[in-house]
């Protein structure tokens, strides 16, 4: 069935979400969807707490209890939605490299390095290798769904995940921006060795020719060798500290204001990247490395509605670092709720709503 025959057919949108359909109980399927989210349960280079390759499945499961209401976007759920199944083989290897990355990990916190030790560097090379198969997966499946003329979406596991879908928007479009919610600048060069590090995402996304801009938000976790890499970028980068949005806004200044000033560094494209540690940790007490301070979930959104505004285009986008936690759903409520107002406004930007 085509997207108009799934609206047209007997959906009522108030009703309870039934399990037996796709993500938010929608009648959608991945060939009737505009909009396909592609899940990525990924943890293999975290560096504290794990969690997160269990944040697909697990908004997936909460987001049956989302209204579909959304008074930003008439109709929302009509736009079409539907999330793919898990790839098995990143399953598998997630499940296999996690450990061999704990272990390398636990030997550098002893004083140990790749560089003296061989067996070290075996289990390097075979983590980055796997990482990079990861990547390879994920700009297949990404670059399948933008050849459909559909808008993708990368649903992680860690802030590692989105590599594959960026690289697969340089081959569909020339000049784009990544709007950055996170607490850390991500911005570290092949972090404790590896090259496709969570720590070094926006570090790796750099190396895009078609990525003109990055605009960083809520920063307040980041390194000497970060903050000069922002400050030597010549523009490339512009980072949006928390800790001077919030002195703006204690000095009277108002996040409409902040908003406007983000808005003006972005180019006419815009890749959203959200890492849930850019909100405030009391909404994501389980992320794999909460920091003090953050944003809010209206004010977050409030910046993305206005880049919609704007009259900009919100080409695809990444929710990631979504862990959920052993005693309750709070996180994976989050996280879906986010993700459903971040589908609808990235279908509003491309008028597909």
């Amino acid at each position: 069935m085509t997207t108009q025959e799934k609206i047209s057919a007997d959906f009522d949108p108030n009703s309870i979400g039934q399990k037996i359909a796709n993500i938010y109980g929608l009648p959608f399927d991945t060939k009737s969807a505009q909009i396909v989210i592609v899940p990525v349960p990924w943890e293999v280079t975290v560096s504290y707490n794990a969690g997160t390759a269990d944040g697909p499945l697990a908004i997936f499961n909460a987001s049956f209890q989302v209204d579909l209401f959304d008074p930003d976007v008439s109709d929302a759920w009509k736009v079409g939605i539907a999330m793919q199944e898990a790839d098995s083989q990143l399953h598998s290897l997630n499940a296999t490299l996690r450990p061999l990355a704990e272990e390398y990990i636990a030997r550098l916190e002893e004083g140990f390095s790749a560089s003296d030790d061989p067996s070290m560097a075996k289990l390097l090379a075979e983590i980055n290798a796997g990482c990079e198969k990861m990547n390879e997966i994920v700009h297949a499946r990404c670059e399948a769904v933008l050849a459909e003329g559909k808008i993708a979406a990368v649903l992680g596991g860690d802030h590692s995940t989105p590599l594959g879908l960026i690289r697969a928007l340089g081959r569909h479009h020339s000049d784009f921006g990544i709007l950055h919610f996170d607490a850390h600048a991500d911005l570290r060069d092949a972090y404790e060795g590896f090259t496709y590090s969570h720590a070094s995402i926006m570090f790796n996304v750099l190396k895009e020719k078609a990525v003109s801009r990055l605009v960083q938000v809520g920063i307040r976790d980041y390194c000497e060798q970060e903050a000069q890499l922002i400050a030597c970028s010549k523009g490339r980068v512009k980072a949006f500290y928390d800790r001077d949005i919030q002195a703006r806004i204690f000095e009277g200044q108002s996040w409409q204001q902040i908003c406007a000033d983000v808005i003006q560094q972005l180019p006419q494209k815009v890749y959203v990247s959200f890492d849930i540690d850019g909100l405030d940790p009391k909404l994501c007490p389980n992320t794999g490395t909460p920091v003090p301070g953050g944003l809010g979930f209206e004010q977050a959104l409030y910046l993305v509605k206005a880049v919609v505004a704007s009259g900009r285009n919100i080409i695809a986008f990444d929710l990631n670092e979504v862990a959920p936690g052993a005693d309750d759903e709070w996180d994976a409520n989050v996280g879906a709720r986010l993700l459903y107002r971040l589908v609808n406004l990235a279908a509003k930007s491309n008028g597909r709503n």
